[in-house]
């Protein structure tokens, strides 16, 4: 089978074997999205090598025992995939196993490619009005909506979300669900502010926040990706507010940790989150993620699509399997 794969320094599409586990189930692959995370590991984030991507939508073509029902069934999937003893494990929360193999991340391969497998408990099927363009932002949209329950957001809170990539957006809108008091999406881009724009979000160009908000806000969720974005989230926060950090990039960032002392600043991380959520939200159509969708190509082109990916003005690109 073809997959989009990254090792010893270099991204090319490769022939390699299907994926082939009798403990888990495999998953015809119909369309991939590219990621930042995919971006960054070509980069060297995280040190993995072997087939990228880890947001798609699919189709079962097998399953082990006791998981029939799943057979034919389309479906997106929980990345995470952890040992299944352990005490995480076994309380349902296998995104923090310390055995863990992560889709395209860390010690499993990954979305990018005709086919993956997957434990089943990490498959869900997807309902029948969502359509494949839509399901292939489970993934993100759970990783946003999974902000709420690592912040104090509610509807007395002011917040700002920092950054107009395709995570920046996915954030304030999925954060304008909990209606809170106050909500800005501070970012470089009027095209991509806009789309927030029209789902009722509050925008603002980063050069016209510099100097002004000053610690007026109780949550800032920095999605920018840049070292810049935590500096100016320090500036945006309270004392005594929380500062959620959803960027994951390779390199090192500078922390002015005298503020966070001083002002008594919570820093909280903020990876993955649950699916379930995320896909009732896709089935309401409460979140915009066509809008962010700016390209799509074959899997035969992941190599120009990844390239692309990183283009100014673009937002989303997906592969067509």
């Amino acid at each position: 089978m073809r997959a989009l794969r990254y090792e010893n320094g270099e991204l090319s599409l490769d022939e390699i074997e299907k994926p082939s586990d009798e403990r888990e189930a495999l998953v015809r692959v119909t369309l991939s999205g590219i990621c930042n995370t995919d971006v960054e590991i070509v980069r060297g984030y995280a040190g993995f090598e072997g087939t990228i991507g880890h947001e798609f939508v699919g189709v079962v073509e097998s399953a082990p025992e006791g998981s029939e029902h799943l057979l034919g069934q389309r479906v997106v999937g929980e990345i995470n995939a952890g040992c299944g003893e352990c005490e995480l494990c076994l309380s349902g929360d296998s995104r923090h196993c310390a055995r863990r193999t992560v889709l395209g991340i860390v010690g499993r391969d990954g979305a990018h490619a005709e086919f993956l497998k997957l434990p089943p408990v990490n498959l869900l099927p997807v309902p029948q009005s969502v359509p494949d363009e839509r399901a292939v932002f489970a993934e993100p949209l759970a990783a946003a909506w999974g902000i709420t329950e690592r912040a104090p957001v509610d509807k007395e809170a002011r917040v700002a979300v920092i950054g107009d990539g395709k995570l920046g957006l996915l954030c304030a809108q999925a954060l304008a669900l909990a209606e809170p008091a106050r909500l800005v999406l501070v970012g470089k881009h009027a095209n991509k502010l806009e789309i927030a724009g029209r789902r009722g979000v509050e925008t603002a160009l980063l050069n016209d926040v510099q100097g002004k908000w000053l610690r007026e806000f109780d949550v800032v969720v920095e999605a920018s990706g840049s070292e810049s974005g935590f500096s100016l989230a320090l500036d945006l926060l309270r004392p005594l507010g929380t500062l959620v950090l959803k960027s994951t990039f390779h390199g090192e960032t500078s922390v002015a940790t005298a503020r966070i002392v001083v002002d008594e600043i919570s820093v909280v991380g903020s990876r993955c989150g649950r699916f379930g959520p995320a896909l009732a939200l896709l089935e309401r159509g409460a979140v915009d993620v066509e809008s962010l969708i700016s390209e799509q190509y074959p899997l035969s082109d992941g190599v120009r699509a990844m390239e692309r990916a990183t283009a100014n003005g673009i937002i989303k690109v997906l592969l067509k399997q």
